[in-house]
């Protein structure tokens, strides 16, 4: 599995995955990304070390993402992350935080006493395809409380089931309410939720403008980033 590598057509970053302890939540309908976590310790350890050791700070910004929330990834690591921070003069990091973290985000802020965009997977902001039928966990009523922790949201789209006029209202909302923002359209995996082929056309189509926006990136399919398998 890849685990490290460059973005560079926009957002220029280096980006990892890192392996961590089971997502504190860990029941999103259409997840099975969580297979990536594990519970020995030394053995995470290790082979997040080796994967931290190829940042080579050339960008100044590091995004690091693991089958969960930054809260799972194991301590050990974490000073490592601080390590490489310090050593490569990285000046901004993105991490990934499930919303039941949301009041917790001040502790990664004040360890690494640096810049830090959080991201958070919302996939909808309709609160009843959120909660009900991916089951989020996730039970915010309105984006601007979302808005008011997380800098960036991840949305997803092209899931049978999602209709045209809920991904209209959830990326205007994100581009009403937030800089920073990543569109996953759905590809099938082991789980029982299935792709909407008709609506991701359509959403390729309809968004298109989008691969031009520089701070939002559409991810056609989940290995984009050039991490995972």
């Amino acid at each position: 599995m890849d685990r490290y590598n460059k973005i560079t057509n926009k957002n220029n970053r280096e980006i990892v995955l890192l392996r961590a302890f089971p997502c504190i939540w860990g029941k999103c309908s259409f997840c099975d990304y969580i297979d990536d976590n594990g519970r020995d310790e030394d053995e995470l350890n290790k082979l997040n070390k080796e994967v931290l050791d190829n940042i080579t700070g050339e960008f100044g910004v590091l995004e690091v993402i693991n089958s969960g929330s930054c809260f799972e990834i194991p301590k050990e690591t974490m000073n490592y992350i601080k390590k490489i921070v310090d050593e490569k003069k990285i000046k901004l990091l993105f991490f990934e935080s499930h919303w039941c973290y949301r009041n917790r985000l001040d502790e990664i802020k004040n360890f690494f006493n640096i810049p830090i965009i959080f991201k958070i997977g919302v996939e909808t902001f309709d609160y009843d395809f959120r909660n009900n039928f991916l089951n989020k966990n996730a039970k915010f009523k309105d984006a601007k409380e979302v808005a008011e922790k997380f800098q960036s949201v991840c949305l997803m789209v092209g899931i049978k089931g999602q209709t045209k006029d809920m991904i209209r209202k959830d990326i205007e909302i994100l581009l009403e309410n937030f800089k920073y923002g990543t569109i996953n359209v759905f590809v099938d995996n082991t789980t029982s939720i299935k792709r909407d082929e008709e609506l991701v056309q359509w959403f390729r189509k309809e968004y298109s403008y989008l691969d031009d926006h520089p701070t939002i990136e559409v991810l056609y399919h989940n290995t984009d980033f050039g991490v995972g398998d």
